[in-house]
């Protein structure tokens, strides 16, 4: 069968950029790949699984076409390309042609009106053809042979629209009624008019009843009121709104079938871009697992983009960028010379540690069985001190052997003068741990220090090492298989294989070092690391190893609660509702609420033609209906059982019998942490029922209670100090309650006559403006109407000068720096604070003003951790600190140890950050952690 793919090609660009807007790829050199990646993977994913015999990519050009001509304001409001983007598009038209597949445009012609002159020919020659893109408007050209295919995004599939689907989407009886719909609704992207008033739902109405547009225009004297009137008057712009959304297919082209045909993609012009690109992953997916950037760099000279134009900035860090260059060189173990040396003999591990002992700081790295420090063994150890020179010691199977292996080289590890490096530290502490060996001394984590020169890339060490020194590391792959349930383990590698690999990690990672030291300098972060976040590393090592007792037969009470409790709302919702449906399904739960209950008649459907039932959409319909307040129920009890109730239990040690959450240092690039297994940030606490979970975490036993410290709205008395507003200041100054002063403000009345929704409404706005929060989005988040909330915030902005202030010149210093940072000078870099596009602009100035106040509460509760665990180890105390969620610490402490914990823990926390405004720190206890909260 002949089968040709036509791609909308700027259309799918866009969509792949806008889909990893908030977490864009971004290469060593500063570059913003997500444009090409995502209409990469889109591409091989097309011809991996549709194997098409003939394929084209199909672009506009900047030319004026016809539809400018008959209306002059067509496409004119459309916000300029964001400059990443722009930057993106050479490579997607070099990557293409490396595929040898065919790049179509036409001055004078839209790419759509190419694709449908195409697919009409194509279809005249018994192909089936498939218009592949996200744009609505193709819809008009569907037949039984020419079809719609939407490319899989988001954990969806990918989906192919025929006829049926086509009519039963626009709800009509003939595919060329889109155009019609089209022509009525207009479309706010392309500037297409339409008829004032009408709406999709409407337009869909109206056709269904008189066929075309120009039938309505027809008829217009059985239609009433404005709907009416404003048909007669704009009946002209109707009719050219149609004309506007009509695909051509009269392109002068010709079908050329020889040329479409699906070639071999050419390796030579391929390889060197997926290089420069840094796509690994999709390197090896074409090219094969041999595939290496570093290895390809050094063949095209890298830096260079496909114009032979200098590379882009490091990572958005202009200072940083003009003092490193990476380099291109295409090393790796085969060609760089090296010393790796196996040590395998008492004498050779006495020499080692003699060797150790006598240095200021060494590099080490453990290889073990697994990725989880609590159940993982060790293999081995590996060392390094010098540049090209390492040592790999490899451990006994049992524990016993490994404790012996170790003993001798407690003395280092354990020497406080001797400063120890390396990759993810935290790791291989805690394995060691397991073993009686805690490391101390001064750190250097090469992943973390990373994290602070540039926070919103990746930081593994492979690709550390390929960006910043040219050199490629043996994968882990080739010891022990691709990842899956095959995958071998380490214990099981050959000793030669082995040793190299693990003594190549320790080389490497101490020359990252050398590397990272002068660019922390450079990006103002050398303090922040060697005070804040390298010891931080120790804190939260033993935190992790501590653990957190959980109440089991508390969960499973739970359990059955909830399950009752699921059962009951899902009764009620069957009996709202009228009909037996299932809720967890978002196409059957639109149907039941829009087209049943009807309880939007603008409710707005997603690409694939369903109702859109996410949780926004249905917070605004809850003051409408009682049914939707109980999905929202349903949904949460449904979400809590599963994910916290059902799930901790499962978590449990089998050996320690606690909870052991991994504490994430290098994830947001606020410096805020997060946790994994379980995620401690994300346990509901603003339900009743969500916060029961809390009570699941139990002291150790029956002789020690929880104890909970949680600053008291510390984002906001950050905004205060920062901003220097006085209003605020003073307001904290004298204690008052903040939300009702700021009512009492903004409403211009006493404290006195502050309304619990005056009130209400003031503590959105104080904690929205943090986040930059439009009038829309208040007027959304309150239930207000939009004018409301535009006074509102105008008023708030009145009463508090100081705050806009500090908004306004945040935005102009990211602007002319390219960061923001907090007080400890934690350096937030904002690629898009200058962009022409007004949504990317928009969203870099809306983290330009939240990274300061964010970061700072990040870094001020954990200066309080690490001075807070100096004295519990100083003063011998039993209590341990076992949990850090949002703002609030949580410790398990001895009843005898309370009184001592909650002064310490206090004047920590209050005295981590000097401050012009008092800080607040709620203290409880209890039996468990919500009677302690």
């Amino acid at each position: 069968m002949k089968k040709l793919f036509l791609l909308d090609g700027m259309a799918l660009i866009y969509r792949a950029y806008f889909a990893l807007n908030k977490t864009p790829r971004i290469t060593s050199t500063g570059f913003n790949t997500s444009a090409i990646m995502g209409f990469t993977n889109t591409l091989l994913e097309v011809l991996k699984s549709q194997q098409p015999t003939h394929i084209a990519v199909v672009f506009d050009t900047m030319a004026p076409t016809n539809r400018h001509t008959a209306f002059e304001n067509y496409k004119a409001n459309r916000q300029a390309i964001p400059e990443d983007l722009a930057a993106a598009i050479p490579y997607v038209y070099k990557i293409v042609e490396g595929f040898n597949i065919p790049i179509i445009s036409m001055d004078g012609y839209e790419a759509d009106d190419i694709i449908g002159t195409l697919a009409k020919q194509a279809e005249q020659k018994a192909y089936t053809v498939y218009c592949m893109t996200p744009d609505k408007d193709f819809g008009q050209l569907v037949t039984e042979h020419i079809l719609i295919y939407k490319p899989a995004r988001m954990g969806n599939g990918a989906e192919v629209l025929g006829v049926r689907e086509i009519l039963e989407k626009w709800e009509i009886t003939d595919v060329s009624q889109v155009i019609d719909i089209l022509g009525l609704w207009g479309d706010a992207v392309d500037n297409i008019p339409g008829i004032p008033g009408i709406g999709e739902k409407t337009a869909k109405k109206l056709v269904q009843e008189f066929g075309s547009v120009e039938g309505i225009i027809a008829n217009a004297h059985q239609l009433k009121g404005k709907q009416r009137e404003n048909v007669e008057t704009f009946a002209e712009q109707g009719l050219i709104s149609k004309q506007l959304a009509t695909i051509q297919l009269d392109v002068p082209i010709q079908l050329d079938e020889d040329a479409l045909k699906l070639g071999e993609p050419d390796k030579d012009v391929l390889e060197p871009i997926f290089a420069e690109l840094e796509f690994r992953t999709l390197g090896r997916r074409v090219f094969g697992d041999g595939f290496s950037v570093a290895e390809t760099r050094s063949a095209t000279g890298a830096q260079m983009d496909l114009f032979g134009n200098a590379a882009p900035e490091l990572a958005g860090n202009p200072e940083v960028a003009e003092e490193y260059v990476p380099p291109v060189a295409a090393r790796n173990i085969n060609n760089t010379p090296h010393e790796y040396i196996l040590v395998d003999t008492p004498e050779k591990q006495a020499e080692l540690v003699a060797l150790l002992a006598a240095q200021k700081s060494f590099c080490f790295d453990t290889e073990t069985t697994g990725t989880d420090a609590n159940v993982a063994d060790l293999v081995g150890l590996s060392f390094a001190t010098e540049a090209g020179k390492a040592w790999y010691v490899p451990a006994p199977r049992d524990e016993a052997g490994c404790c012996a292996l170790l003993e001798p080289f407690k003395p280092v590890f354990e020497h406080e003068g001797i400063a120890k490096v390396g990759q993810n530290l935290k790791y291989d502490m805690l394995l060691l741990a397991r073993y009686g060996v805690s490391v101390k001394g001064e750190l250097f984590d090469t992943m973390l220090a990373h994290y602070l020169i540039d926070p919103d890339t990746r930081h593994g060490m492979d690709v550390l090492a390929e960006n910043y020194l040219g050199y490629t590391p043996v994968p882990i792959t080739d010891l022990i298989g691709p990842r899956g349930k095959k995958q071998g383990n380490m214990q099981d590698v050959d000793l030669e294989a082995i040793t190299a690999y693990a003594a190549e990690d320790a080389d490497i990672t101490l020359q990252l070092k050398t590397v990272f030291e002068p660019l922390l300098e450079q990006a103002g972060a050398s303090n922040l690391a060697r005070e804040v976040e390298f010891p931080l590393v120790y804190i939260l090592a033993d935190m992790e190893r501590c653990g957190v007792k959980i109440d089991v037969e508390v969960l499973r009470g739970l359990s059955g609660s909830l399950e009752k409790d699921i059962a009951e709302i899902e009764r009620t919702i069957y009996a709202k509702a009228g009909v037996r449906f299932n809720i967890a399904s978002p196409r059957q739960l639109g149907e039941v609420l829009f087209d049943k209950l009807q309880l939007d008649p603008k409710a707005k459907k997603t690409k694939t033609g369903q109702y859109k039932t996410g949780e926004d959409v249905l917070l605004t319909l809850a003051t409408k209906s009682d049914i939707v307040k109980d999905i929202l129920d349903f949904r949460q009890l449904q979400k809590l059982k599963s994910t916290y109730v059902d799930a901790l239990p499962q978590m449990i040690h089998p050996i320690t019998g606690r909870v052991h959450t991994s504490y994430n240092q290098a994830v947001a690039a606020t410096g805020r942490l997060s946790s994994t297994n379980p995620n401690l940030q994300n346990i509901p606490i603003r339900t009743e029922r969500g916060r029961e979970v809390r009570k699941a975490f139990i002291p150790r036993d029956a002789d020690h209670v929880i104890l909970s410290a949680d600053y008291s709205q510390i984002e906001l008395r950050l905004v205060a100090h920062i901003s220097g507003d006085q209003g605020m200041v003073d307001a904290f100054n004298q204690g008052l309650d903040i939300h009702r002063a700021t009512a009492a403000r903004v409403y211009g009345v006493s404290l006195e006559e502050v309304t619990s929704e005056q009130r209400r409404n003031a503590k959105a706005v104080n904690f929205g403006i943090i986040y930059g929060q439009s009038a829309f989005g208040l007027s959304q988040n309150l239930g207000i109407p939009r004018k409301e909330a535009a006074t509102i915030i105008d008023q708030y902005f009145a009463q508090y000068p100081g705050i806009k202030k500090y908004m306004n010149d945040t935005i102009n210093f990211a602007k002319e720096n390219g960061y923001v940072e907090t007080l400890l000078k934690r350096r937030r870099y904002l690629r898009d604070i200058n962009s022409a596009n007004q949504t990317v602009r928009g969203f870099a100035e809306r983290n330009a003003i939240n990274a300061p106040i964010q970061g700072s509460a990040a870094d001020m509760i954990k200066v309080a951790m690490i001075a807070i665990h100096r004295d519990i180890q100083q003063q011998g105390l039993q209590g341990k600190m076992t949990m850090q969620v949002h703002d609030e610490l949580v410790f398990d402490v001895p009843r005898s140890e309370v009184s001592q914990f909650r002064t310490l823990v206090e004047k920590h926390m209050k005295n981590a950050l000097t401050m012009t405004v008092p800080v607040v720190v709620e203290i409880g206890e209890g039996q468990n952690w919500l009677e302690a909260h």
